[in-house]
């Protein structure tokens, strides 16, 4: 291959996995109205789950039903990432919010890149650059300073644990994932991901209370189709199809730009507080995405 053609490949990959980024930073527009409506945390998810595997499966089916054929001895590729790199995700990340607050929910998740990095180099033989950890260390940071974790902020054992456990499962998604790109299709990848997610939030989820909230409010629907499509559907495909062209510890450390733009929605949509130190963060961020670019 020309190196134009690969050097190509490397934008479009990079663009890809930023889109993702940024369509995932916008789940907070959902999740705040879903949450009023009176859904828990794991029942937005469940419900996201479920408007992506009924969208990804009717497109297959009037696409291309070759699609949906996986090998038996792969299924515990997508058990893994729906069941580990998704449901168990969101559970101890749920369970840090609640013990200790979003905001160091948010900085314990951004440690995934740092698993990311050191598995990728175990498992797939990536190097481990001066640019990658510089611009870990430039995310961690930035992640920091945007979610205001600073003066003191004491965190329990527990909420440090679930936190890490959070941050080392959604490391996962990245590293099986890249596991079953190798094999499969990422609409393939990203339809039984969802559906193994599905069956794992559901269990977790009160069915019958959802249920009763949807027919109570019908308009909550067009909430879940929206977070199911534009922050489920979509960003899982730009992220799968970018994974696919790219180190999985750059990709990582590209995602981590979905913390810039829930802070910047956060402060224009939402009018949350804005200071010096938040909008370094969100530049430190920024610098991490060029720098992990630098040699593309």
């Amino acid at each position: 291959m020309k190196r134009s053609a690969i050097t190509g490949n490397k934008v479009v990959a990079t663009l890809l996995v930023l889109a993702a980024a940024a369509m995932w930073g916008c789940m907070s527009l959902f999740i705040r109205t879903l949450t009023a409506a009176g859904f828990s945390p794991f029942e937005i998810v469940a419900g996201r789950m479920v408007v992506g595997v009924i969208a990804l499966a009717a497109f297959m089916g009037a696409t291309d039903r070759s699609k949906f054929r996986v090998r038996l001895r792969d299924i515990w590729i997508f058990a893994f990432l729906g069941f580990v790199g998704m449901t168990l995700y969101n559970f101890f990340y749920i369970v840090c919010i609640n013990l200790s607050g979003a905001s160091v929910a948010i900085v314990l998740l951004y440690t995934s890149p740092m698993f990311v990095m050191v598995i990728g180099a175990l498992v797939f033989g990536e190097r481990i650059t001066l640019l990658k950890v510089v611009a870990l260390a430039l995310t961690f940071a930035g992640c920091v300073l945007v979610a205001g974790v600073l003066g003191g902020v004491k965190i329990e054992p527990l909420a440090l644990a679930a936190g890490l456990a959070g941050g080392f499962f959604y490391a996962t998604y990245s590293i099986v994932g890249r596991i079953g790109l190798e094999r499969y299709d990422a609409l393939t990848v990203t339809f039984y991901n969802f559906a193994f997610c599905m069956v794992g939030c559901l269990a977790l989820s009160d069915v019958g209370s959802m249920v009763s909230t949807v027919l109570a409010d019908p308009g909550v629907i067009t909430w879940f189709l929206g977070i199911g499509i534009f922050c489920a559907v979509l960003p899982y495909l730009a992220y799968n199809r970018g994974l696919q062209r790219m180190e999985t510890g750059r990709a990582a450390i590209l995602a981590t730009s979905e913390v810039l733009v829930a802070g910047a929605l956060g402060i224009i949509v939402y009018g949350e507080p804005s200071n010096a130190l938040k909008l370094i963060g969100m530049a430190l961020i920024l610098a991490s995405v060029v720098v992990v670019n630098l040699k593309a």
